[in-house]
């Protein structure tokens, strides 16, 4: 496969994979793709050791990192000096303690204690919350920078200057996610050298508007910058789909979950593979912002109860929900039934295409064999 993307980067295929898992990232890269670390589950430190491994597996191929640099984060959290667990309501709290008596699974863990998967040593809950603040992104990219990685790539808000000033000076491209055509004329002008278009079916933070309908739209709208499409792309099929919109290349998230090397919580692998493409819903209930995730009891006691007080703003109720969900996955682990009702993970509608595990390797080599199929059919029926 030959795009203005493979040229740029050195790669044999335009996936470009987003994970939390090194072992994700390691494998596409290695298999030819282009692999994309999450940090916001790593502090700096983490970070570091996480993009030192990947250095030593991926032998000088490419790679990206993905840092969270939120537009718009809770007015209290932005103040100087503030210490993040200490402004979570009493009453937020309250509603936790509640799920957590009527479905079994114990005591919460207490203000500023977490032990989620990615997120550190427990008491470090202060600097999880940090992560997705100006101060906190910052000191990510920074690391992200003294690493020879080849992408750096920014989601929820425009690249900030300074991010883009060091990506330059690094030789580093910029990538950018949206979800409208509105907000990639804004990080095209911010400086953004790359668009991913995501689509409302894609998992984690999402817009409203469809992967087939707004891929073309940005398209036009930033040419002659290079635009990746994200959101329901799981199989060679849905590359060819969007390679015929207009995409360079497409970027993945969900369906590295179900992989073996997937850093995903056994209790919600098992719930993954046996979901449908219905069993997803965009909520506001694990991180303050809009995101698609598996429908579970967390999402409809927060968005529906009676009782509910509400989701919290970026980055409070991402520190609250890590919280809870380190001790949900513990519990769910142990079998406690109500634990794995209330279990759940960022993941788009694709799911439904999810059910079997394989190996990070094999998926993306199924895709690539899928497109050459669909190209192929394309092929007969223009020829026909």
């Amino acid at each position: 496969m030959r795009t203005r993307l493979t040229e740029r980067f050195g790669v044999e295929f335009p996936l470009f994979a987003f994970s939390h898992c090194r072992d994700v990232v390691a494998a596409v890269t290695n298999a030819g793709g282009f692999g994309v670390l999450g940090a916001v589950a790593y502090s700096a430190e983490r970070l570091d050791e996480e993009l030192t491994w990947i250095d030593a597996q991926v032998g000088g191929r490419p790679y990206g990192v993905d840092v969270l640099v939120p537009g718009k984060i809770d007015a209290a959290a932005a103040a100087p000096g503030a210490r993040l667990p200490d402004l979570i309501p009493e009453a937020h709290r309250d509603f936790v303690d509640h799920l957590f008596r009527k479905y079994g699974v114990g005591a919460h863990s207490g203000p500023g204690e977490i032990g989620a998967a990615g997120a550190g040593s427990p008491g470090d809950a202060d600097d999880v919350g940090r992560r997705v603040t100006h101060e906190g992104a910052t000191r990510l990219i920074d690391v992200a920078l003294k690493h020879p990685i080849g992408l750096i790539a920014s989601a929820l808000g425009p690249p900030p200057p300074e991010m883009v000033e060091r990506a330059r000076a690094a030789g580093v491209p910029v990538a950018a996610l949206v979800g409208t055509v509105e907000h990639a004329a804004r990080q095209v002008a911010a400086g953004a050298d790359i668009i991913v278009a995501q689509g409302a079916e894609a998992g984690g933070h999402t817009g409203e508007v469809s992967t087939m309908v707004l891929v073309p739209q940005v398209v036009d709208a930033v040419a002659p910058v290079p635009v990746l499409a994200a959101g329901g792309i799981a199989d060679g099929r849905q590359v060819a789909a969007a390679l015929a919109l207009g995409a360079e290349g497409v970027w993945c998230g969900s369906v590295w979950l179900t992989t073996d090397e997937a850093e995903t919580p056994p209790a919600v692998k098992r719930k993954m593979l046996a979901a449908t493409s219905r069993d997803t819903v965009r909520s506001r209930s694990r991180t303050g912002k809009p995101a698609r995730q598996l429908r579970s009891a967390w999402t409809e006691e927060w968005d529906g109860a009676p009782d509910s007080p509400g989701p919290l703003g970026m980055p409070l109720q991402l520190l609250l929900a890590e919280e809870a969900m380190a001790r949900v996955g513990r519990a769910a682990e142990a079998g406690v039934p109500g634990a794995r009702e209330l279990a759940n993970y960022f993941v788009g509608q694709v799911v439904g295409q999810m059910n079997q595990v394989k190996p990070a390797r094999q998926v993306v080599y199924e895709m690539i064999e899928g497109y050459a199929d669909a190209v192929e059919r394309l092929r007969a029926v223009t020829d026909s």
